[in-house]
């Protein structure tokens, strides 16, 4: 590991001084992947600027509804939250099923948002990646691709994006809210991360320097009748293989609303919307589930180890999305 240099902050224009000041600084909260990173030689700042002790640890009400999310609440306070759990319930089912109790008592809300892909040739120093060292090539395309991506990738990267709580947040129309030398700002969570192109080392779209101070949860009634379910290899901790975010409103047997996100698919939570667009106003029954997932499913690109994603992501759909129905049914 390098030299590097360590700071603690306490308030936010301090924080924000430090990270304009320095291009090669990185904030630390939780530290459950970045300085994972760093041991593996992936990530080397110049510079920690641990923001655990900024005032941005509050679950609270939003101005007109919703919630606002602090930046250092940790991934256990979101999942616990009471407020959480009854209105936006696929959220805090999300979190839970990433990592293990002790990394959710430690990381947090802003360093989920930034976590980098698990991807094996990314996070191993030894070999090319696109992402770590743009322009060395992606392997992943005719090597291990087993979990890569199916939609949004390009011939540069096929890794996808490791949260499960970034799935819920897509699919709740969440605003992901920062702060620069320049002032505040917000960026919907939809368009927070960049498309993989031919840049796949440019991950977000937040401007230098910014800091991440929390979470806005607009006001979604549908988000009640919400649950998320994640595929995994294996029961305990690990990573999906796909994941599905969803919401449900029916009436009469007809969907008046529905929200949709993906996880494990794409380098972003891949919101559903042509899915949404399919399915609204439409029958509530299997079919048309199947239908919907196959709309959104239509732009797949798959790899030769990777289609079984296609199924997956379908079955999930009428899985969740009936089980949402006869729930409702009660």
């Amino acid at each position: 590991m390098r030299e590097f240099g360590y700071q603690r902050v306490f308030d936010v224009p301090g924080a924000v001084a430090l990270l304009g000041a320095d291009p090669d600084a990185r904030c630390l909260g939780g530290g459950t992947n970045l300085v994972d990173l760093m041991k593996a030689g992936v990530e080397r700042p110049a510079q920690l600027i641990d923001v655990r002790e900024l005032p941005l640890g509050r679950i609270e009400a939003a101005d007109g509804g919703g919630l606002r999310i602090g930046a250092t609440v940790t991934n256990s306070e979101l999942a616990a939250h009471p407020e959480v759990r009854r209105h936006y319930p696929a959220l805090a089912q999300a979190v839970l099923s990433g990592a293990s109790g002790q990394l959710r008592n430690m990381a947090t809300v802003g360093g989920n948002l930034l976590q980098r892909t698990r991807c094996g040739y990314f996070t191993d120093s030894a070999k090319p990646c696109n992402k770590r060292a743009p322009g060395s090539g992606c392997p992943a395309i005719e090597g291990e691709h087993h979990n890569h991506a199916i939609l949004g990738a390009s011939a540069h990267c096929v890794a996808v994006h490791p949260s499960d709580m970034g799935v819920a947040l897509a699919a709740f129309d969440a605003v992901v809210r920062y702060e620069t030398t320049d002032g505040p700002g917000e960026l919907p969570l939809t368009e927070f991360y960049l498309p993989v192109g031919d840049t796949p080392h440019l991950e977000t779209a937040l401007p230098p320097g910014a800091l991440i101070t929390g979470i806005t949860l607009p006001p979604a009634p549908v988000a009640a009748h919400s649950r998320y379910r994640k595929v995994r290899e294996r029961a305990s901790y690990a990573f999906a293989i796909g994941s599905i975010a969803a919401a449900l409103d029916v009436r009469d047997g007809v969907v008046h609303e529905v929200r949709l996100a993906f996880g494990a698919v794409a380098s972003r939570p891949w919101r559903a919307r042509e899915a949404e667009r399919v399915l609204t106003g439409g029958p509530a029954d299997a079919a048309a589930f199947a239908a919907a997932a196959d709309a959104e499913l239509a732009a797949a690109e798959t790899l030769p180890h990777n289609g079984y994603k296609v199924t997956l992501m379908r079955n999930l759909v009428v899985a969740m999305l009936t089980e949402l129905t006869e729930e409702a049914a009660r």
